[in-house]
C-alpha cells in the first residue's frame, strides 16, 4: 500500500476508496430497493420506516423479488466490507507501532462480514433453526462493526496525533463519533423499550435498526474519504512473467 502517484516503475496503482464506497453503498441501494418493492408488491404497509418504525429492515427484504435482489447485493458487499477491514488494519499498522487492538481489527472485520453473509444467505428462509442463525448473524455483524469503526477510528486519531496523516479535523474523528453514535443509539432503544408498551417498543426497534444500519454505512463512507485524502492506493505488480 502506498499514498500518491497513480503509477509506478513496473506496476499499477489501484485507489482503495472506492472500495470502501461501495461497501456503503451496495448496502443502502440494495435495502432501499427492497423496500420499495416490498412496498409496490403490498408486502409491506407503506410508510418512511426511518421515522414511522412499521417494517424492520429485515421484513422489508424478506420475500419476493425484493429478497433475491436485496441478497444478491448485499453477499458481495459484505465480502467487500471484510477486505475494507483487512486493508484498514494493514494501512494503520504501517503508520504505527503494534498495538493489542489494532492487531484484532483484521480478524474481528472478518467475523463481522461472514456473520453479515449469514443473515444475508437465510434471509426469507423458515423455521426456528434460520431464524435463530439470522439473529446471530445481525446481532454479531453489528457488534463486530461498531467494534471495528472504533478501532479504526482510534487508529486514525492515533496517526494524526502522530503526525503520520493530515486530515481535516471532522475526518479525523469521523468513525469514532459514528461509533459513539451507534452506542447513543443502543442504549436509547433499550430505555425506551423499556418505558413504553409492546407496540410502541416494536416501532422504536424497528426506526433504531434502520437508523443504525445507516450510520454503518457512513462509517464505510468515512473511510473511504479519509482513504482519498491521504491517495491510499494498492500497488499491483504489472510485470509480465520473466521468461
Amino acid at each position: 500500500m502506498a499514498g500518491g502517484a497513480t503509477t509506478d516503475a513496473g506496476r499499477a496503482m489501484l485507489p482503495l476508496w472506492p472500495l470502501a464506497l461501495l461497501a456503503g453503498l451496495l448496502p443502502i441501494v440494495a435495502t432501499l430497493a427492497a423496500w420499495a418493492l416490498s412496498t409496490a408488491e403490498g408486502q409491506i404497509p407503506a410508510c418512511l420506516p426511518f421515522v414511522d418504525g412499521c417494517v424492520s429492515v429485515s421484513r422489508a427484504a424478506r420475500h419476493g423479488l425484493a429478497n433475491h435482489l436485496f441478497r444478491a447485493m448485499m453477499l458481495p458487499a459484505a465480502a467487500l466490507q471484510g477486505l475494507c477491514w483487512v486493508l484498514a488494519a494493514r494501512w494503520l499498522g504501517s503508520l504505527l507501532p503494534p498495538y493489542r487492538l489494532l492487531g484484532a481489527l483484521a480478524p474481528l472485520g472478518i467475523v463481522a462480514s461472514a456473520a453479515l453473509v449469514l443473515y444475508g444467505a437465510f434471509l426469507g428462509t423458515e423455521g426456528a433453526a434460520y431464524r435463530w442463525l439470522r439473529q446471530y448473524g445481525t446481532v454479531v455483524y453489528f457488534g463486530g462493526t461498531c467494534i471495528c469503526l472504533l478501532i479504526a477510528g482510534g487508529g486514525v486519531q492515533r496517526a494524526v496525533a502522530a503526525g503520520r496523516l493530515v486530515l481535516a479535523r471532522w475526518v479525523e474523528h469521523a468513525m469514532v463519533a459514528l461509533a459513539l453514535a451507534l452506542v447513543t443509539l443502543g442504549l436509547g432503544n433499550a430505555l425506551l423499550a423499556w418505558l413504553f408498551e409492546e407496540e410502541l417498543k416494536g416501532r422504536v426497534e424497528n426506526v433504531t435498526e434502520w437508523w443504525a444500519a445507516l450510520i454503518f454505512m457512513l462509517g464505510f463512507f468515512a473511510l473511504a474519504l479519509a482513504w482519498r485524502r491521504v491517495g491510499l492506493v494498492a500497488r499491483l505488480d504489472a510485470r509480465p512473467p520473466a521468461g
